[in-house]
């Protein structure tokens, strides 16, 4: 048996080497992904900024979704079923539920079984389509500013992403003085990146975070390429409900000979105001939904069964309620507020003609040359900076639109910054009062 002294070394003896941790290498997709730098939520999250500053960067909202949806899921959290997996397609009662929503709307008697998928938000949804369809080295065409979630989606199932931007316009939007049309598809752009390798192309309308609604024209066209050169399209529709200024939002998989190679993207979040929820649904036909079902199946396995409940009630009594109807006229209020403040800041910014996002041109805005910017910002477009001074010295948050760029095309995006306007209007008053003091750092 050791001694006493044995077991228990002097305290005043050498400490013992330490030993070195051990690390393995990570997968090149992290990298590719961009899943390892630190990304624009990080940066700009509310932990680094004043207190007192007001978050329009983030594009949550700070009122609830309505009460007679999340009744549902307390209901079902109160039962035994309703803490137990649901189906991998997602449960009987919300399947039906989209299918009578939906089907009026694409002009076909969907099929629950085989057409409409639930899926962990609408970003699983996407990232089961690709992990269904996308073989190493597979393009898929995504429109600039990006969706950040589609990069690291395409990249970890082995596609490579092609970058077209969209390009801002110089025209004035009507009514305004210093509000511009939205921002324009150049397709000779778009026909030279498509080559034998391209599987997909995603379009996202509304779009985030430009506030773009496509026009027909605009789909019409993308349409005869998908026809030409085979491929599926991916629409991201999560902002459907939110089309202003009575613009038709269109579905692209309405467009003749496209609904046979289109999905459509939606979700609950969205059109309830309940990003927690994370419910999404994938619809399409059979050969499409079939082979992602069979992904997600392998991906999440089920998606919350109580939430699920929620979205299914909310589909079934939203009309009952004038649920969209009255969200559309206080979503165009809130548009308004923030519009009008830009107006009176006397800055050019994009008319926003759907979605939750405004963006701001921010190109003249200057900040003294010896601010003290973090670290984290080296290496960013200037974009970075000016949303981090206007947090700091303004007290309002925004997102850096560059983020949403590759690395080739951030002259293009550096020049704004996207404001979200999912709040109350009083958050929204009080920073359209905040931003008039932007005024003393503008040339």
């Amino acid at each position: 048996m050791a001694s006493s002294a044995q077991q228990n070394p002097p305290s005043g003896g050498p400490n013992p080497p330490e030993k070195a941790i051990k690390t393995f290498p990570y997968a090149s997709r992290l990298k590719d992904g961009r899943a390892l730098a630190l990304d624009v939520w990080s940066i700009f999250n509310a932990v680094n900024l004043p207190r007192d500053c007001i978050n329009l960067g983030q594009g949550y909202m700070n009122f609830a979704p309505p009460e007679w949806a999340r009744e549902e899921a307390e209901h079902a959290l109160r039962s035994v079923e309703g803490n137990h997996y649901s189906p991998p397609k997602g449960r009987v009662r919300l399947r039906k539920a989209l299918k009578e929503f939906y089907s009026p709307q694409f002009g076909r008697d969907l099929n629950p079984e085989t057409e409409i998928i639930v899926t962990s938000g609408a970003n699983e949804g996407q990232y089961a389509v690709w992990a269904a369809f996308l073989e190493p080295g597979d393009e898929v065409i995504i429109f600039e500013p990006f969706f950040d979630q589609y990069l690291p989606s395409i990249v970890f199932n082995g596609g490579k992403p092609v970058y077209v931007p969209l390009h801002p316009s110089t025209e004035p939007a009507p009514g305004t003085k210093y509000g511009k049309k939205t921002w324009n598809v150049d397709f000779e752009e778009l026909e030279k990146a498509i080559t034998p390798r391209t599987k997909m192309i995603v379009i996202n309308t509304p779009h985030n975070p430009v506030g773009k609604v496509f026009t027909r024209a605009e789909l019409e066209r993308v349409a005869q390429l998908a026809e030409a050169h085979d491929l599926i399209v991916m629409c991201d529709e999560v902002y459907e409900s939110l089309v202003f200024d009575k613009r038709e939002h269109l579905r692209f998989a309405n467009l003749p000979g496209m609904w046979e190679r289109t999905v459509t993207v939606g979700s609950a979040g969205k059109l309830f105001a309940a990003t927690g929820w994370r419910i999404g649904w994938v619809i399409g036909p059979p050969t499409l939904i079939g082979p992602t079902t069979a992904a997600t199946t392998r991906i999440v396995f089920a998606t919350n069964t109580p939430m699920q409940e929620a979205a299914a009630a909310g589909l079934e009594r939203a009309h009952a309620h004038g649920f969209f109807e009255q969200q559309l006229r206080e979503y165009e209020e809130r548009r308004a507020v923030l519009l009008d403040a830009f107006e009176r800041l006397g800055l050019e910014y994009t008319w926003t003609e759907g979605s939750y996002f405004a963006l701001l041109n921010i190109s003249r805005v200057r900040w003294p040359e010896d601010y003290n910017f973090p670290k984290t910002l080296e290496g960013r477009g200037k974009d970075f900076k000016a949303a981090w001074f206007i947090a700091n010295e303004v007290g309002v948050s925004s997102i850096p639109v560059s983020e949403f760029y590759c690395e080739e095309h951030v002259s293009i995006g550096e020049n704004y910054a996207r404001f979200a306007f999912c709040k109350d209007l009083d958050t929204l008053r009080r920073a359209g009062e905040k931003l008039q003091r932007l005024r003393e750092f503008v040339v």
